[in-house]
């Protein structure tokens, strides 16, 4: 069987969408948006400069794309883990299999922030977005920050008993995403220190393993105090 004409440029024409969203991630985290021209996003994907016009219209609706990429990658690292993004509600968790639940949404998030290049692309995007937000932000927060927040709160609420929305379980989980978040952000100071020459999967595995054990040490101690407010 062969592949026809309209098959090939079909596939060739998700070929260059998918290498312009890479190259405006790159470009807008690292120069920033006003700073990057349109024929430098064309260059760094090797595609034609109209391609960008008519795949997206123009430079804003390639933001916009880049910032539907990051929704789509984020739901796809930490969507196994969680279950479907539109359920909030979680009848069938019990407080150890909620527990089981959250250390394996670290596990996860880890071994992606820390090893996968695709994150470092896709924080240093998000960083410039936190800092001066546009639409592109309101996109990634509807579409997976928010959710993705309710839904591990949701969780937390089955493994300790505590509000989902009350202030002291949000903090709770923005620190325990934040801690990871760290070892991309400061990803050079991190690999001197530990002397270490690459962050791959080893050094991703070992990462886990502590953001683990910090989840239970909580545990631990949001049990002990319940223990001493029920004596």
């Amino acid at each position: 069987m062969t592949i026809s004409e309209q098959d090939r440029q079909a596939q060739s024409g998700e070929q260059t969408r998918a290498a312009l969203i890479h190259a405006a991630l790159q470009l807008f985290g690292s120069k920033g948006f006003e700073a990057t021209s349109t024929r430098e996003i064309a260059s760094r994907a090797r595609a034609n400069i109209g391609s960008i016009a008519y795949h997206f219209g123009n430079k804003e609706g390639l933001r916009l794309a880049a910032a539907d990429y990051i929704v789509a990658t984020i739901q796809d690292v930490a969507g196994q883990a969680l279950g479907h993004y539109a359920v909030i509600d979680i009848p069938a968790e019990t407080k150890e299999s909620a527990r089981q639940q959250l250390g394996l949404v670290l596990e996860r998030m880890a071994r992606f922030v820390v090893a996968q290049p695709a994150a470092g692309e896709i924080v240093q995007f998000l960083l410039r977005e936190l800092a001066q937000p546009t639409a592109a932000l309101d996109r990634i927060y509807s579409g997976v920050f928010e959710p993705t927040h309710k839904r591990l709160c949701a969780i937390w609420e089955v493994a300790t008993g505590e509000p989902a929305e009350s202030e002291r379980t949000r903090l709770t989980v923005f620190t325990l995403i934040g801690q990871l978040v760290y070892f991309r952000i400061g990803r050079e100071a991190v690999k001197r220190r530990m002397d270490w020459t690459l962050m791959g999967e080893a050094e991703a595995a070992a990462v886990a393993a502590i953001a683990r054990q910090n989840l239970m040490a909580i545990f631990a101690a949001r049990d002990a105090e319940q223990e001493r407010a029920q004596r």
